[in-house]
């Protein structure tokens, strides 16, 4: 159908109506969530029984323990924001080498290893947790019977958590730079390895800031993805559990509003980050991108 023609009223109808169920489906139940964070009741889900913060605060006289007093639950979420940051950090630094390795460079088994770059994002959380667990477990059994080594970070536990999570996150972050990288103008660089910059000072004052933006757009995701990540976390955790882990024992234990208070403050920080990075995305688009150097007049 040609765009500048009018539209039966049906079909603009119909148009609305999918619209409107559409994100109905998708922002309905995060509503729920919210509102009965407030919820005067021991029990997070309706009927309504007034407004409250004690899910936030706590309330010594009700024996209520708020989001803000449960020390258990803000460790866990401070375990998540470290992991996140780690991960983070060595997915955009891995990411970008990778980037460069595949867009930048011709070998044998290019293709391949493009390929098989996009395996772990296909594979299970859980098989990749498992999987993961069981090599790091064997080769630190082997290091303890061999040498007499024991080397922690192998056991289950923060450092193998990092290194879970980043089996998977890396090929995001590289996707996302590789994009942009593919679209950079070569030219740059030779106008000015021909005015006489060396390649440090080429890649720092012309290459970096054009991949600025992809490299925070590829730093938010990599942290949310950490943060919220869940099957492969629980395969790998030890005594430090993350935020998702502990609100799964929650859960099991029984659901209380603090868990809603708790996906309310999730909701909002997530939000925040990822308009933040999309704004400072902008704006290095906008004064990131290097102009073409001039060449010198004779």
């Amino acid at each position: 159908m040609i765009p500048s023609l009018p539209r039966p009223t049906w079909l603009r109808l119909g148009t609305v109506a999918y619209a409107l169920a559409f994100f109905t489906f998708l922002f309905l139940p995060l509503l729920i969530v919210a509102v009965f964070a407030f919820n005067n009741a021991a029990y997070p889900a309706p009927p309504w029984r007034g407004f409250t913060l004690d899910w936030f605060l706590g309330h010594a006289g009700t024996g209520r323990r708020g989001l803000f007093a449960d020390r258990a639950l803000l460790g866990s979420l401070w375990t998540s924001t470290v992991v996140a940051m780690w991960v983070t950090v060595l997915a955009v630094l891995i990411g970008t080498a990778n980037a460069f390795l595949i867009e930048r460079t011709q070998f044998r088994g290019k293709t391949a290893l493009s390929l098989l770059m996009l395996a772990p994002l296909v594979i299970p959380g859980v098989i990749l947790g498992i999987s993961i667990l069981a090599f790091a477990s064997r080769i630190a059994n082997l290091a303890d019977d061999l040498l007499g080594l024991e080397i922690e970070f192998l056991r289950p536990g923060l450092p193998l958590v990092v290194m879970g999570q980043l089996s998977f996150i890396i090929s995001v972050a590289t996707l996302t730079i590789m994009a942009r990288l593919k679209r950079f103008d070569l030219t740059l660089e030779d106008a000015a390895y021909n005015l006489g910059a060396t390649r440090a000072a080429v890649f720092l004052t012309i290459t970096l800031p054009y991949l600025r933006p992809a490299m925070l757009g590829a730093a938010a995701i990599s942290f949310l993805m950490s943060f919220e990540n869940f099957n492969t976390t629980l395969m790998l955790v030890g005594s430090d559990a993350p935020l998702t882990v502990m609100m799964y024992g929650r859960m099991r234990e029984g659901a209380t509003p603090v868990l809603n208070a708790v996906s309310l403050f999730l909701m909002l920080a997530s939000s925040l980050l990822a308009l933040a990075m999309l704004r400072r995305s902008a704006d290095a688009t906008a004064s990131g991108t290097p102009a073409r150097p001039e060449a010198p007049r004779p």
